[in-house]
Formats: structure tokens, sequence, C-alpha cells
């Protein structure tokens, strides 16, 4: 929660998307409190890796002399993402995905009007992670969109993802730079039907938009004007992608 403060902004403020170190000095405090019933305690932190450095280094303190009967539970999708000084002070327990034949059963049996076709698709868009890819529907992700988007940004047709969440913009654009990346160096893709993506560009020009990507993803909650930031990101994702004309045919 945020700090105190008059009730009126209180509602309006947004879900902050990173642990901040307010939070994680919280359950610091509750590690270190005598227990009133029985002898151990669990603090869970999810999703870790949304922990930003300074909560990270304050949670590190007490992992390095964790007090009495205390466990803690850092759960996390990209565990990576984690500080190594974190990672290293924790035992690694790492859970596999589902097969996709069960997960997209289940996903389908979560959503109301979607087809097991559509529910595989957007388990794909989800990388696999059917919590995840019942989040994004949730968000307003349309399986039967979901393939045409990579030649919608091609075309500077993508308008639909004007109406999405800032956040989630900027993944979708990870996955089809992440995409088109595979794609170019003989890979197969992830997220997409090969079928919908288009011809990769130059791996410099896909690594770049990468990092572009990755600082965006960073300030998404920002308070700024979230439809001038998507429309910026669709302009830069049409530029990356164009096509180029080959070194030895310069066009005329």
């Amino acid at each position: 929660e945020g700090d105190s403060g008059d009730k009126a902004s209180s509602k309006t403020k947004k879900l902050s998307q990173e642990i901040k170190v307010d939070a994680i000095r919280t359950v610091v405090q509750f590690s270190q409190h005598t227990a009133s019933r029985g002898r151990a305690k669990v603090v869970l932190v999810h999703p870790a890796e949304r922990m930003n450095l300074i909560a990270s280094n304050t949670l590190l303190k007490t992992l390095e002399e964790p007090p009495g009967q205390v466990r803690f539970v850092l759960s996390g999708a990209a565990l990576d993402q984690l500080l190594p000084t974190v990672r290293s002070r924790c035992q690694a327990w790492r859970l596999p995905l589902p097969a996709p034949e069960v997960a997209s059963a289940w996903l389908q049996s979560q959503l109301d009007g979607v087809s097991l076709a559509d529910a595989r698709m957007l388990l794909d868009a989800a990388g696999g992670q059917p919590l995840t890819a019942r989040d994004r529907h949730q968000l307003g992700l349309d399986a039967r969109y979901w393939p045409q988007i990579p030649k919608d940004l091609l075309n500077g047709a993508a308008t639909a993802l004007t109406q999405w969440p800032l956040s989630l913009v900027v993944e979708t654009l990870q996955k089809v730079c992440h995409d088109l990346a595979c794609m170019a160096a003989g890979a197969s893709p992830r997220y997409f039907p090969a079928a919908s993506l288009p011809q990769a560009p130059d791996l410099n020009l896909l690594t770049t938009w990468s990092q572009e990507l990755r600082k965006a993803s960073r300030h998404a909650e920002h308070p700024w004007n979230q439809n001038l930031k998507v429309e910026a990101l669709l302009v830069q994702a049409r530029a990356v992608m164009r096509p180029r004309p080959s070194r030895g045919n310069p066009a005329t």
C-alpha cells in the first residue's frame, strides 16, 4: 500500500507494478517478531522479480542472517531477473509447465465462449503459462486477433493495441521482437505462428529494439499519456519491421 494521505488520492492511486522497499521492510519486521502461535513463519514474496533494487538489497540483509524459524519463499516467473546475490542465498525449485494439451483444456474451462483452438492460441501467446494466458485474456487479448498483430504492426494498422494497458502493449511488442530474432537466427518462434511473422529485420536492429522495449517496460506505470506512449511504440515497431533493400540491390 502507499503512504497515508487523503482518502480521495488513495482511491485513485494505481497499484504499483513493482515491489518497493516499504513492503519489504514490513515483511522483515514481521519475520523478526516473536510468533504468538507456533514457532515457524513463512514469508511469501511474489512475484519476486518485481522487487526494485532497494527492496532487493533490503531483503538480502535478512536472507544473509535469517531470524529464527523463518522461511522466505521467493516465487516468480522470471527469477533470472533477481539480483545474483539474492539468488545465491536461495535454494532453487523450478516447477515445469503443464503439458499444452492439459493447460489448453484447463484454460478453456476458465474462459466463457473460448474454443479449444483459441485456448491453445492464448496459451502460446503466454509462452505456455496458463495463468498468464487467463490474465492476458481478461485484459483484452483476443486469441483470434493475436496472429494478426505482427502484420498489423508492419502495416501501421495495429490500432486495437491502443485500447490495451500499456504494460500489455510493451509485453506484446517484446514477444514480436523475440520471435523475429528467433526467425533471423534460424530458430522457431515461441509466441506467434511462423506464418504470421513478416521477414525478420537485421539482428542488430532487433537487439536495439529489444533494449528500448526493456526500458519501456520499466516505466509502464508512469503517469504519462498512455495513448501517446502506445502510439510512439507502434511507430517504433513499424520502423524496425519495415522491409529494407539488400546491400547489393539499393532501392531506386
